[in-house]
């Protein structure tokens, strides 16, 4: 699953993609975000910069919050549990795959080790 900041509207271009493997939600009012801890205001500069290379937040999310969430990644239980979580200011940053799958292998043994 993943979420983005923009509108539902506004993501119809994400979802024309054929398999995208994973279900695509809208979070435009940023509340997953704020619950994740993971929100943050864009400033001014910042704003009219995007503008320049043709990113309008407010057009994007359908909301006046001038927010973005930090790009991150979380491994969560069914139940809820948060087992890791990558988080990184830097969009162009991700975690490598290697890496999210020795967290998720780590993270099934902590929750098998817990429930022993």
């Amino acid at each position: 699953m993943a979420l983005s900041a923009d509108r539902p509207e506004k993501m119809v271009k994400s979802l024309e993609v054929k398999d995208l493997g994973y279900a695509l939600y809208s979070d435009a009012k940023l509340d997953a975000a704020r619950a994740f801890g993971i929100a943050f205001e864009v400033g001014t500069a910042t704003r009219l910069a995007m503008r320049g290379f043709g990113i309008d937040l407010e057009d994007a999310s359908g909301q006046d919050h001038h927010g973005l969430p930090v790009p991150s990644v979380f491994l969560v239980e069914k139940g809820g549990t948060i087992r890791w979580v990558y988080s990184n200011p830097d969009y162009k940053v991700r975690p490598e795959n290697a890496a999210l799958l020795e967290a998720a292998r780590a993270a099934a043994k902590e929750r098998d080790a817990d429930t022993e």
